[in-house]
């Protein structure tokens, strides 16, 4: 990588976090708020949903600079916890594990995401070998 690529390398990942940060915060605020909106009409609507309010962390933290494993750990702790906390505390709230298992699946298309656009990235920005 050249030496002018790095500020640009490093703002993109900046972005990344702040990405991360916000989708982290919208999570929260779906997955504890009192206030449900009530059921979506589409078939599995609800698993959807929690499927992509723990992709776009994922995705993102990867993106972001943070190391897979450590972004999987957390959110997958993240979905056990919370699906507790919603059955055990929130009264106005029910903890189902099918909601945590929409959240797990959610993870792994993240970070399969991310780390397939690194790659395709990576080889990208690699220098070609001379053909022979």
């Amino acid at each position: 990588m050249a030496a002018d690529e790095r500020p640009a390398r490093a703002r993109r990942r900046v972005l990344w976090m702040v990405v991360f940060a916000l989708a982290l915060v919208g999570q929260l605020a779906v997955l504890y708020s009192p206030v449900t909106t009530g059921d979506i009409d589409i078939p599995f609507g609800d698993k959807v949903v929690h499927a992509i309010i723990f992709a776009v962390p994922a995705f993102a933290g990867v993106l972001g600079g943070l190391r897979p494993w450590a972004v999987a750990a957390l959110l997958v702790a993240h979905s056990i916890a919370s699906e507790s906390i919603q059955h055990f505390f929130l009264a106005d709230r029910m903890g189902d594990w099918g909601d945590a298992v929409a959240d797990v699946v959610g993870v792994a298309i993240g970070l399969a995401l991310a780390l397939a656009l690194q790659r395709r990235s990576r080889r990208r920005d690699a220098p070609s070998r001379p053909r022979r």
